[in-house]
């Protein structure tokens, strides 16, 4: 297998992979959303990379600093490194055109719906999109997915049970638990 030959998973954060916290940033507030570890286990442990894209606006609304987000993130690695799990690689953007702190605000393309994280992730990764797929609770978590070539999943968790009446996802699923089974079932035919 090549380099531009791998396939990967793009996970939202808030709302997908945690309970959805509204500006979440803080180790005491996260709590996995049940099956989440597992999940990930298992997307590792069929060679799949896990890339999680997450916007965060309270970067660009002085609710909290970027070292907030990565201390965050080093949470989340090692709580899932117990469950004998990892996430290969995680994207945020911290930009929001409203934001009070002027050097975040502004529109990025790096911002989902944009599709910058997901680009910079599979310039760095070797990825290829058409073997990909991406799993949200919004539908700006799918748009970016969708215009690269990805299968795109909703989950009921986080947002998802209000979204999907106007979301227009290849699949619709419970939760990520569910997600990953979908991918698993699927993502040999799309080798």
């Amino acid at each position: 297998m090549t380099t531009s030959e791998k396939a990967a998973v793009f996970l939202d954060r808030d709302g997908t992979l945690n309970v959805e916290v509204q500006y979440l940033h803080r180790v005491d507030d996260f709590v996995w959303i049940e099956g989440a570890q597992e999940a990930i286990r298992q997307l590792n442990e069929a060679g799949l990379l896990v890339i999680v894209v997450t916007n965060q606006a309270g970067v660009a609304r002085g609710y909290y600093d970027e070292a907030a987000v990565h201390r965050l993130h080093v949470f989340m690695q090692e709580t899932l490194q117990q469950a004998g799990a990892h996430i290969d690689a995680f994207y945020h953007a911290p930009y929001h055109p409203e934001g009070s702190i002027p050097r975040y605000r502004k529109v990025s393309p790096l911002r989902k719906p944009g599709t910058g994280m997901f680009e910079q992730a599979i310039s760095e990764w070797g990825i290829a999109p058409a073997r990909s797929f991406v799993v949200g609770d919004k539908e700006s978590d799918l748009e970016p997915g969708r215009r690269l070539g990805m299968a795109t999943l909703l989950v009921e968790t986080g947002y998802g049970a209000e979204e999907k009446a106007t979301a227009q996802p290849d699949y619709v699923v419970p939760d990520v638990t569910a997600a990953v089974e979908q991918i698993l079932h699927l993502q040999p035919r799309r080798s």
